[in-house]
């Protein structure tokens, strides 16, 4: 739930990003306007590999529960105050210039969210179970999606465009207020995962420096650092691609209807939604590697296929095509999440985590939108975002390649961790007769 209300207010924004290039860049081009407000989107991810760096290593010295409060309270401030900020017309390049702030705000705050976040739902998860229990982190990243997009749907198809322009578009940002302090009092209620409190009980004293953390990283935990970074690139090029440039691909580029436009992004999220957990449930029995494997393969032969459906333009094909990216895509976000916290200790879990995680988002994720319109744009050529993402899915591959099996095993540095009595039993013959 606090995941939900975290990604609604960051997922928000790229819904109403036509929108809201009309109001903060009135005097440019509609493709320039366009441009401009992912240039703003973008820009919160400059600040994303900060965020990781100060609440990651936190984590790790203070635990997982502080940090997921904190970083939900800077979230919804940083949204809600998009809502209250004037237009162009009223302060002229203020406006913009206190867009980038709220973003650069909303961008520091998530920079410690997801990985803790992560790390905070695989350290609860049973060995045997940490697949399915982790994908729903992205089920709740998935529903703050659905969330905003439908409101936002709802309101362009409501509202005439004066009124969208005038104030329908801050709606979305002011509910952000209320469901922070929803998500904080959901957050409060935690418990510290058990690895964590087993680490804090174990060595209480550890050391505390960020760049004593950084070198430990470094020196001990390359590898893992880099099949980290792939996956996580080859994962959220393709999630920013659906989620954030898909929609106003639909309308800029292929003339859809803005209302048709995120309705069809909304179906193929509903679907992910449904079908989540499952995937989740399946890389649980037939391994991490097999999954991530089928999403970078679909990727490297399916992204062309799937934009040439998507450029030819029916409402039909427009929706096959986007369906066959949300398959790809939910490969990685069903099973990722259980996956790369397992490549790291607890000591530098959650650290780890965040900066490997941010760096990456930051320098491909967070970009797509803005660089794949540009290049639309410069070349005129529609099937841009489908190489796009062929070029993510070789590096998921690579990726996986190198990547070791974590599926019913321990997380590294802590015992097994079983969901009821009769799995511990059964973990404990195992030992012994292992031992023996």
């Amino acid at each position: 739930m606090g995941n939900m209300i975290e990604w609604f207010d960051f997922g928000v924004y790229s819904y109403v990003a036509v929108t809201l290039g009309k109001v903060f860049f009135p005097g440019a081009s509609r493709p320039v306007q366009l441009i401009s407000a992912f240039a703003t989107f973008a820009a919160a991810f400059l600040v994303r590999p900060l965020g990781g760096l100060y609440f990651g290593p936190l984590g790790d010295r203070i635990g997982r529960k502080r940090v997921l409060a904190t970083t939900i309270i800077l979230m919804a401030a940083g949204t809600f105050s998009i809502g209250l900020l004037p237009s162009y017309a009223k302060i002229g390049l203020w406006a913009p210039a206190l867009l980038l702030i709220a973003r650069l705000v909303q961008g520091f705050s998530t920079g410690g969210e997801y990985g803790s976040a992560m790390t905070f739902i695989a350290e609860h998860s049973p060995d045997r179970r940490r697949g399915f229990l982790s994908s729903f982190l992205e089920f709740g990243t998935l529903s703050g999606y659905i969330l905003g997009a439908g409101l936002v749907t709802g309101l362009v198809a409501t509202l005439s465009e004066p009124e969208m322009l005038s104030w329908g578009w801050r709606v979305p940002f002011l509910l952000a207020g209320p469901l922070g302090l929803i998500g904080l009092y959901l957050r409060v209620k935690l418990e510290e995962t058990p690895a964590y409190e087993e680490l804090d009980r174990r060595a209480p004293v550890r050391a505390t420096g960020l760049g004593q953390e950084l070198r430990r990283m470094a020196s001990e935990e390359r590898r893992a650092l880099l099949v980290c970074a792939g996956l996580v690139v080859a994962w959220n090029v393709t999630s920013y691609m659906l989620s954030a440039y898909l929609p106003s691909y639909l309308s800029t580029e292929l003339g859809l209807p803005q209302t048709r436009a995120l309705v069809v992004v909304l179906v193929v999220m509903v679907v992910l939604l449904a079908l989540i957990a499952f995937v989740g449930r399946i890389s649980d029995r037939a391994g991490r590697r097999p999954v991530l494997m089928a999403g970078s393969g679909l990727l490297v032969v399916g992204s062309v296929p799937a934009f040439l459906l998507i450029r030819y333009g029916t409402l039909t094909t427009i929706l096959l095509g986007s369906m066959l990216v949300g398959l790809m895509l939910i490969c990685f976000s069903s099973t990722a999440p259980g996956t790369l916290p397992a490549l790291f200790p607890t000591d530098v879990r959650a650290g780890s985590l965040s900066v490997v995680f941010n760096f990456a988002v930051s320098l491909f994720g967070g970009t797509t939108p803005l660089v794949t319109e540009a290049l639309v744009h410069a070349t005129g050529n529609l099937l841009v975002p489908g190489f796009i993402l062929a070029g993510a899915g070789l590096i998921g591959t690579v990726s996986v390649l190198f990547l070791p099996e974590t599926a019913r095993k321990p997380l590294i540095g802590s015992p097994p961790l079983a969901s009821d009595e009769e799995e511990a039993e059964e973990l404990a013959r195992q030992h012994v007769h292992r031992a023996s």
